[in-house]
């Protein structure tokens, strides 16, 4: 998956995507979009506490924010 940052009007059209494709009833599409949306840098690294950095790795999240925001390889530290 890439990992970008965006713009406001990026993660608003792409969590509007993700809206229509859950009307539609295509759950794990509307996820899987909602994953290309950068996390949060506070949540990505509380869920690096309590979850452990793997659990990222795994989720396929978007980590570009928090990586500006702590630092290149901010997952091993």
């Amino acid at each position: 998956m890439e990992q970008r940052l965006m713009s406001e009007r990026e993660k608003a059209d792409i969590a509007k995507e993700s809206r229509r494709l859950l009307d539609e009833g295509r759950e794990e599409e509307a996820a899987a979009l909602r994953k290309t949306i950068p996390l949060t840098p506070y949540l990505a690294k509380y869920w690096k506490e309590k979850m452990g950095a793997q659990f990222l790795i795994n989720g396929g999240w978007n980590l570009a924010e928090a990586e500006a925001e702590y630092g290149q390889g901010w997952l091993d530290n």
